[in-house]
């Protein structure tokens, strides 16, 4: 299970940064469901790197689905998406065989796979294997939201700069939905590219966080012990090169608080019970209470940066500084948040299935 996610609904990646494709397997997936293409092509665009705050290397991500899908829609049995790598420059890496990247994997790579490892542009451990993943999560977003549930991601922080907080879910996450810079204040999004540029400048990168809301889930959803939604979640997430922490509803921030502050009163609206806030996010014991579930994500700065840094030469063991060369984004943020979703698909729907049955998203007309 060493690149599978999921239980019953399974996705496996394969793939290097600059091997000949990258893909995703789909398994146990409903069949009948309408694999919308202008989705996958919408989420593949939001990945993609955009202007001066984004890598310059540019792939089309022209995939294929090769098996899994006829006429239109799933058959039930696996799919397989292909995405062919175009616009490799494998040379930036031949010099620097052996000299490990701080904050990459380099070394760990080394270490685990014994030399024989694709080491161009980080291999298999690339951001560039997420454009598999947005692809296969694309279809499930769009089943998702045929079952009224919707998931959105924007960018809480960027360097201490914080965009506004949700006010109205629907409206926000229909704003946020097409926004290649995902924050829903236009002064926030202003200085959070100019502090993405200026850390550009100064031959840096920059980090933040990421703040992903969930709608329209049944509560009832997950396990109280070991499968917990949390832990699903969480599992998938720190699976993401350069996310280094998960937080669900005020996370860290009951550690201030007293119980009569962090308690979420419960009342009934109609015949439906709500809870008066959400600083549980939406999940209690483990388990979905009907609210909006919302995690944060800390996000590191991208390790690749501009300036000499110290580091080792691991083949012939010494010592080394090193200068990296090549196509690098001073921050993943904003190319960050439609992964996000696209993994937060794909870890909802294994859920949905496992309790619901492989029919769940299989249309009863």
């Amino acid at each position: 299970m060493k690149n599978i996610l999921g239980s019953n609904l399974t996705v496996t990646l394969f793939g290097e940064s600059h091997g000949e494709a990258i893909g995703a397997v789909i398994d146990g997936i409903s069949p009948g469901i309408s694999v919308d293409t202008d989705n996958i092509d919408k989420m593949l665009t939001l990945r993609r790197p955009s202007g001066k705050i984004s890598t310059a290397r540019q792939e089309k991500d022209e995939y294929s689905i090769v098996s899994g899908v006829f006429e239109g829609k799933t058959t039930g049995t696996p799919i397989c998406i292909i995405i062919p790598n175009k616009a490799q420059q494998s040379k930036d890496y031949t010099k620097t065989r052996g000299i490990a990247r701080p904050g990459h994997a380099d070394y760990t790579a080394y270490c685990k796979y014994h030399g024989y490892e694709d080491y161009r542009g980080g291999g298999h451990f690339s951001g560039r294997i997420t454009a598999a993943l947005v692809a296969a999560g694309a279809i499930l977003v769009s089943a998702l939201e045929k079952k009224g549930i919707r998931i959105v991601t924007h960018i809480d922080s960027l360097g201490g700069i914080c965009d506004r907080k949700f006010e109205n879910y629907d409206n926000d996450i229909t704003e946020l939905l097409d926004k290649a810079f995902p924050v829903l204040s236009d002064e926030a999004s202003e200085k959070m590219n100019e502090a993405i540029l200026e850390a550009k400048e100064k031959l840096d990168s920059i980090g933040g966080t990421l703040e992903t809301v969930i709608t329209g889930l049944p509560a009832g959803l997950g396990e109280p012990w070991f499968e917990t939604v949390e832990s699903k979640l969480a599992y998938a997430m720190m699976s993401v090169g350069g996310v280094k922490g998960i937080e669900f509803g005020r996370g860290f921030g009951f550690a201030e608080m007293l119980g009569s502050d962090a308690n979420d009163g419960f009342r009934y609206e109609g015949e439906s019970v709500v809870t008066t806030t959400n600083n549980n996010g939406g999940i209690n014991g483990g388990i979905t209470n009907g609210m909006p579930v919302t995690f944060r994500l800390a996000v590191k700065p991208t390790p690749s940066i501009y300036q000499k840094q110290e580091t080792v030469d691991f083949i012939n063991k010494e010592n080394a500084d090193i200068e990296i060369e090549g196509r690098h984004d001073p921050c993943i943020l904003h190319r960050a948040k439609v992964v996000v979703d696209a993994l937060t698909a794909l870890v909802v729907a294994d859920m949905l299935i496992g309790r619901y049955g492989t029919d769940y998203f299989t249309p009863k007309d």
